[in-house]
């Protein structure tokens, strides 16, 4: 079968937005030039569209023009690398998908262990957040949430006091264990966040064990919130203004 055909019979079967790469066809050297041209052709004639560099998807159109490829497709390569999850989907994306804000950012923020300098792919900036727990595919929506109480304070289109009741009705749903291993996940952050994450469970759990959460934080520190009483009656309890 010749290359362009080849190419063909294996992009009718991927579904629309995939972002794929010349390495996706063939692990023979010898033909990744072929490869290439047969792609960039295909872009030229509108059948795929390049998103960077190197990668490209199938579009998908709506009434609205072409849809993009969603963040995960874009950075998967960012993820995982030799089946072993290295970071995870956080910031903007996640604050949408929590219900926290509607605004759409061309901004897509990645936690991760080691962190590199921010770059652009296609449309979009590529930016870092330092997560010093172990990732894995369990913890990651707990992680999530931890960033959203870090990073409460730039959530847009939004006030903190909304982004904290929002956060509130995310936490109740999470089961017990789910609760407790937040607390652990929460060590390794920063002690605002701590702070916030003691508050809002000891309100909405009053059977969970917040001790070491407490034992944590530095009894004399304020932490400047600009929180509402009405929001969070447990402010008090752990130094938040």
């Amino acid at each position: 079968m010749k290359v362009t055909e080849n190419i063909s019979s294996t992009i009718k079967r991927l579904p629309r937005g995939y972002v794929f790469t010349y390495a996706d066809f063939t692990p023979e050297v010898s033909k990744k030039e072929a490869v290439i041209k047969a792609l960039n052709r295909m872009v030229q004639t509108g059948k795929l569209k390049k998103l960077s560099k190197g990668k490209y998807y199938k579009p998908e159109e709506s009434a609205f023009g072409t849809l993009p490829p969603d963040q995960f497709q874009i950075v998967k390569d960012l993820l995982e690398k030799n089946g072993k999850i290295t970071g995870y989907l956080t910031g903007y994306s996640i604050y949408n998908q929590l219900g926290l804000t509607t605004q759409i950012s061309n901004v897509i923020q990645i936690g991760r262990n080691e962190t590199r300098p921010a770059f652009s792919r296609g449309m979009y900036k590529i930016s870092f957040i330092k997560q010093k727990n172990t990732i894995t595919k369990e913890n990651i929506p707990q992680l999530q949430l931890l960033d959203a109480i870090r990073f409460i304070k730039t959530i847009p289109d939004t006030t903190i006091d909304n982004s904290c009741i929002i956060l509130k009705g995310h936490f109740k749903k999470l089961p017990f264990d789910k609760q407790q291993n937040l607390i652990r996940l929460a060590l390794l952050y920063p002690p605002s966040t701590r702070a916030l994450l003691g508050a809002i469970l000891e309100e909405i759990n009053s059977k969970i064990e917040l001790k070491t959460l407490k034992n944590s934080l530095n009894p004399i520190t304020k932490y400047k919130l600009n929180i509402s009483p009405k929001t969070l009656s447990t402010l008090k309890n752990w130094n938040i203004l």
